[in-house]
């Protein structure tokens, strides 16, 4: 299958199902073709974090470039910081931790070594979740900004799951599912109250909330298969 070697059939089926979605929406709603960029880029981006594949960040430079445009323009600028100030710059890190960090068995040199987090670690993630997000809200309150206490959420979760997510814990995942519901919202509310044409834009938080639970299941699969070889 060339590009599709090693994946299961309800990846190249969710990416091929949500990618015709994406087509769609472009044409039948004059949907931007930057929000079609950046929702397919990312598609592909998760897609292959669920598979612990390196690849996932190249397709991650292209996503957080354009969608930090798109959210500009909605005044989102929780969202534009997030991207643009983070996670754009983090893809270029995640590149370089991740190939330090290779299973000995990795197809393509592609697959990672996978950890999980202790509960002191959750303890300390959850307390800095909820004190940032706070701080944060306030911050984007004064800059003017739309829904703001969503988008600090939001951006708060997204960082601490993008540090987890660097360091291979495979409890990322959970805050990602967080992140993606809060960013449905988000983008509903947004695009409800401003209009505008970027739906693509659910249908790629829509993916991302479908693939983060594929995700925590493939990665708890991953760390249980390696700790059993470590052993």
């Amino acid at each position: 299958m060339g590009i599709f070697r090693n994946w299961t059939r309800f990846e190249i089926g969710w990416l091929f199902i949500f990618t015709l979605v994406n087509i769609y929406l472009f044409f039948a709603w004059s949907d931007s073709t930057l929000g079609l960029i950046s929702s397919i880029s990312g598609m592909l981006c998760v897609v292959l974090v669920a598979k612990g594949k390196i690849s996932n960040y190249y397709f991650g430079i292209v996503q957080t470039l354009t969608y930090a445009y798109i959210a500009y323009g909605y005044g989102l600028y929780g969202e534009v910081m997030l991207n643009a100030l983070f996670y754009f710059p983090v893809q270029f890190i995640g590149i370089y931790l991740w190939k330090q960090n290779k299973t000995e068995q990795d197809v393509k040199g592609e697959d990672v070594k996978v950890k999980s987090l202790t509960k002191t670690g959750w303890f300390y993630t959850i307390v800095s979740i909820l004190i940032l997000t706070i701080g944060y809200g306030f911050f984007l309150k004064y800059l003017g900004g739309n829904n703001v206490w969503t988008d600090s959420a939001t951006n708060v979760l997204s960082i601490a799951a993008q540090i987890l997510m660097l360091k291979r814990f495979a409890e990322q995942w959970i805050l990602w599912i967080s992140v993606n519901v809060l960013s449905i919202f988000l983008w509903l509310s947004a695009l409800l109250s401003q209009g505008g044409n970027d739906f693509s834009m659910l249908v790629m938080w829509s993916a991302f909330l479908v693939n983060s639970l594929y995700g925590y299941i493939n990665w708890r699969k991953l760390y249980l298969k390696q700790s059993q070889e470590v052993v």
